[in-house]
């Protein structure tokens, strides 16, 4: 099995078991590590952070100085350059977690909410279906373990796991025997929680005689944690286009199943005039904000938590 239509197998299923599921999302901090499933399980306020916006909220406007309290000049409340608070102002507005108002010729801005404590387990998935190719597999593992950024690490894979596999990949890392067509999950071994709140090592890079290493501070982790989840909540898996192919039939999860290759499809690659089997047609129309509000506690049209005040978000 291809690991585009294992990996989307997989974020279905963990979908439907009610988890908040994204894919190929940024795991590192000062490195370059790209995970392939990201799971966010819920904390005790999730609701509190569905009711504010279904997209990410910006890094800068949830570490700004600007409170739900009384509202501040913009430029005192950031750290930052100031193109960076500009657009973090901008974007918080528009996705109600911030009120703006002008007072003479200025802007200020209040949250309409505090930042809620809205996630709890993050568990980063490495997809490899095929165990017989394994490419840079345990340097990766063990990066996401000394990194320490999810709680947990897994390996799911559809391929026998032998104990020789187990025995190459560090031993914190949990291994998952995946079997698409059934939908089930053989826990080979148990993933070991991670060390979250303390200091970590990133690995960045490897020659045959020295290997390049960062200390990452709690603070730092922390901040690159909240980061993580804010992309997954916005995101979801279903960041992939649909083919324009009359042959593309996506299934219940919506998943781009083409009837011609009898498999999934990733559009970039597998579609297109050079298909054999290519019938143009426009993309077939897929709810998958639906799908994902259905099954998950993500709210695709959440009533906000914008107060009624005078003079708010008044431009002139």
């Amino acid at each position: 099995m291809r690991e585009f239509d294992f990996e989307l197998a997989l974020c279905a299923h963990l979908e439907r078991e009610g988890r908040l599921v994204s894919r190929q999302l940024g795991g590192a901090v000062h490195g370059r590590r790209v995970l392939d499933t990201v799971v966010v399980e819920p904390g005790p306020e999730l609701d509190e952070r569905a009711a504010i916006t279904p997209e990410r909220l910006p890094t800068a406007a949830i570490e700004s100085d600007v409170g739900p309290g009384r509202a501040r000049y913009w430029k005192d409340a950031f750290d930052c350059h100031p193109d960076r608070a500009e657009r973090a102002v901008k974007l918080a507005a528009e996705r109600g977690f911030f009120e703006r108002e002008r007072r003479g010729g200025r802007t200020y801005v209040r949250q309409t909410t505090r930042y809620p404590d809205w996630f709890g387990e993050i568990v980063a998935i490495e997809n490899k279906p095929d165990l017989s190719r394994p490419g840079d597999l345990e340097s990766q593992l063990r990066t996401d373990v000394s990194l320490a950024l999810a709680n947990r690490v897994v390996l799911a894979t559809a391929s026998y796991v032998t104990g020789a596999h187990l025995n190459r990949i560090p031993e914190e890392v949990g291994v998952w025997r995946f079997d698409a067509d059934s939908g089930t999950i053989d826990v080979r071994r148990e993933a070991t929680p991670l060390s979250t709140d303390d200091a970590g090592v990133e690995l960045l890079a490897e020659r045959p005689v020295q290997t390049d290493v960062q200390m990452v501070g709690a603070s730092e982790k922390a901040r690159a944690r909240r980061q993580l989840a804010e992309r997954a909540y916005g995101k979801g898996w279903r960041s992939f286009d649909y083919p324009a192919c009359e042959r593309c039939s996506p299934d219940s999860d919506g998943i781009p199943y083409c009837q011609w290759k009898d498999r999934a499809v990733r559009e970039s690659d597998d579609c297109g005039p050079d298909c054999g089997g290519h019938e143009a047609a426009e993309p077939p129309a897929v709810d998958g904000d639906s799908l994902r509000a259905e099954r998950t506690p993500w709210r695709a049209d959440p009533d906000g938590r914008r107060r009624r005040q005078s003079g708010l978000d008044r431009f002139g």
